[in-house]
């Protein structure tokens, strides 16, 4: 019993640890935004967290965990309503003693709302509130869960042997996708492109988006760290070196890379880069060496500045670089548990038809999703909302006031 508590109290501080990268998301995306889509952005991310709670406790968490029986195939099953804890949801005896039922639910809700986080980021600065949140609703509510249960909930791939530790694909990804997805569909921000050609849009808050970084950083601490689902001492200090390693790895050779490209040393590249690599060491933080973990974070930075290059190239507007650094580098990391994992059962061609099965599934549900929404409440701000700001036109507040308006 003593073990259970240890082990217990350990997840629920890496719960704490995933919650706490909502802020960090929320500081990084309206650190590269601008300073009028503030409280729109905000608003956004507080909505996600909010809503995806009560969704994985309405829905998800069944959908996602359901139990599936042996003649199954492993695709769709349902639970039940709400979380009901089985007899044995207190004891050793349920999760090998790794932590309760509860904290079993809590820890994975707050991965739960990440994949809308992602989205809310691409379509920063002019996609309506309200369709955002119907799309947020229905993705966290029923995408996610369904997604996630061909892995973690025993699916179809797990019976495979594809791998995914921590969700480069099944949290990263499934969020990269969609947001591939609505960026298309929704189309870019006025002046983004000019003659063909991208032109850079200024966040408000490099320094917030600085902080952003890192508070995702420490965040990943829980986010990989908890998934061990115990506090093994052996396996939680590995994920978290190899998390680190992956990291810094990622920000040294984006900024390299982005110098020798550009000629100049672009910090919102390192902080992506950062921010890749800890997303490519997702999928298998904890079967890396440290040597694999430096690789692994070294090619997902230099990734980052060609992934960011290439969506510009192809006229996609994507605010914040989260289809470079969700998409692209989940799939890396998803891939390279194939070539270095110390697990020689892990295999490549597995890793592939992993990332394939949800790239499909992805597409197919954002689009039906997004296009049905964009044919009928329409999914854009007006051209005069988009210059005036969204915080102004959507909500009627400004995040930073002139007090000296008030002075009398």
């Amino acid at each position: 019993m003593e073990l259970l508590t240890i082990n217990n109290v350990w997840m629920m501080v890496c719960t704490a640890l995933v919650f706490f990268m909502h802020t960090g998301f929320a500081f990084l995306e309206i650190g590269l935004t601008r300073q009028k889509n503030t409280i729109n952005i905000l608003f956004k991310n507080i909505f996600i967290i909010t809503i995806g709670l009560l969704l994985y406790y309405i829905v998800g968490f069944n959908l996602m965990y359901p139990g599936f029986a042996e003649d199954s195939a492993g695709i769709f099953d349902f639970a039940g309503f709400g979380i009901a804890p089985p007899e044995n949801g207190m004891t050793p005896e349920y999760a090998d003693g790794g932590y309760t039922w509860w904290t079993d639910f809590l820890f994975q809700g707050m991965f739960a709302a990440t994949a809308a986080t992602i989205v809310s980021g691409a379509v920063a600065e002019r996609m309506k509130i309200g369709p955002f949140m119907i799309f947020t609703i229905i993705y966290v509510g029923l995408v996610y869960p369904i997604a996630g249960s061909w892995k973690w909930g025993g699916g179809f791939l797990d019976q495979m042997g594809f791998y995914d530790f921590a969700g480069s694909t099944l949290v990263h990804s499934v969020g990269g996708w969609a947001a591939l997805v609505a960026v298309w569909l929704l189309g870019s921000r006025i002046g983004k492109f000019k003659n063909g050609k991208p032109q850079a849009i200024p966040g408000h808050s490099i320094p917030l988006a600085t902080a952003g970084v890192l508070i995702l950083w420490l965040g990943w601490f829980g986010f990989n760290g908890g998934s061990v689902l115990s506090a093994d001492p052996s396996l939680t200090s590995l994920t978290l070196v190899t998390t680190c390693l992956a990291a810094a790895a990622g920000g040294v050779v984006s900024a390299l890379v982005s110098f020798f490209k550009y000629k100049n040393l672009d910090l919102t590249m390192f902080l992506n880069g950062i921010l890749g690599g800890l997303v490519g060491i997702t999928a298998g933080a904890d079967v890396m060496t440290p040597e694999s973990a430096i690789i692994i974070g070294a090619i997902a930075g230099a990734l980052i500045v060609f992934a960011v290059s290439f969506v510009d190239a192809i006229k996609l507007d994507d605010p914040v670089g989260a289809i470079a650094v969700h998409l692209i580098c989940g799939i890396w990391g998803t891939l390279a548990v194939g070539i270095f994992s110390t697990n020689p059962e892990h295999s490549f061609v597995v890793q592939l038809i992993g990332v394939a099965c949800y790239a499909g599934f992805c597409l197919v549900t954002s689009f039906i999703i997004i296009f049905t929404l964009k044919k009928t409440l329409g999914i854009r701000v007006s051209e005069r909302e988009e210059l005036e700001g969204l915080d102004a036109h959507e909500h009627g507040m400004d995040a930073y006031p002139d007090f000296r308006l008030n002075e009398h």
